[in-house]
């Protein structure tokens, strides 16, 4: 997720009224999320539409790939915990320096790298859990 990912290298307009660098609403939304979680743990695509009560896997997915350079985008992962394509060593490097709990990867795994443990480490929202939107 680095600058040269995005088109153009920079944040695409939205057509939206406003300057072209503006995040709209919902990706605003889904950053503060990401911020929330703690090292060490992550939500899915899935749990953080649920937690903004808007939305869908695919939508915050989005979001992401377009403006999540800023915040610990390794922290939003696949259900199934399998690390993000095209950034599995950087996202590796990050689960390993935060203590997250991985799985080790089968021998029929592709490129043999672990998995995020989704059983432990999945984060609901703890305190934070109460009065979002």
């Amino acid at each position: 997720m680095s600058d040269e990912s995005l088109p153009g290298g920079s944040l695409p307009d939205d057509g939206g009224p406003g300057p072209a660098d503006a995040l709209p609403e919902y990706a605003e939304r889904v950053l503060e999320v990401t911020e929330l979680i703690p090292p060490g743990r992550v939500m899915t695509y899935g749990d953080v539409a649920e937690w903004l009560e808007e939305g869908g896997p695919r939508q915050v997915g989005r979001v992401m790939s377009l403006y999540g350079t800023g915040v610990p985008w390794w922290r939003v992962v696949r259900a199934d915990g399998v690390l993000l394509p095209g950034h599995e060593l950087r996202a590796l490097d990050r689960y390993r320096e935060e203590g997250t709990p991985l799985r080790e990867a089968g021998r029929t795994a592709e490129g043999h790298l672990p998995r995020v443990d989704m059983r432990r480490a999945r984060w609901d929202g703890g305190e934070h859990a109460q009065g979002h939107t």
